[in-house]
């Protein structure tokens, strides 16, 4: 495999396995607690990476997985203020779709040729993600951008440092 190759499959590794240490221990409803007023709780967030996964894959013309029935409008920007558990999924349920587009993730960094990441990427992504490579690249930083808003709400929940 080629260091490009593997650097991106590091990427999104690292950054699924990262996401999964700062849920890992919460319950369903600690993902509703918002750090701040008007900031996304975890639930919307961890729907909003599943989502970006899929759309991203399609995008590149790469197999998806599944999604659940109306996710993508409950994960949408008119649902970020939306504090109503029975819309969105559980903690397992959203780890295991997390699970599947981590893999997803990597089948389309080993099916995509190295000659293709400097080529432009899909036309609705290319203001921010102007090739190919850049795409498979934020398959995984999208989600680790996520993280990163996750540490305030674990510290409000008293949960220790991960790091």
């Amino acid at each position: 495999m080629s260091v490009a190759k593997e650097l991106l499959r590091q990427v999104i590794e690292r950054s699924h396995g990262m996401i999964r240490m700062y849920v890992e221990d919460l319950t369903d409803a600690d993902l509703f607690v918002r750090s701040v007023p008007g900031t996304n709780h975890m639930a919307w967030q961890l729907g909003h990476i599943v989502g970006g996964v899929h759309k991203m894959l399609g995008e590149l013309g790469r197999p998806a997985f599944a999604l659940p029935e109306g996710f993508r409008a409950v994960h949408g920007k008119e649902m970020a203020g939306c504090d109503d558990p029975a819309k969105f999924a559980t903690k397992v349920e959203y780890l295991a779709l997390l699970d599947e587009a981590k893999a997803a993730s990597l089948a389309a960094v080993d099916a995509t040729p190295e000659s293709d990441f400097d080529r432009p990427g899909p036309e609705s992504m290319r203001q921010y993600a102007p090739t190919v490579g850049i795409v498979l690249m934020l398959l995984g930083s999208h989600g680790l951008m996520h993280a990163g808003q996750f540490v305030p709400i674990r510290r409000k929940l008293g949960k220790p440092p991960m790091f």
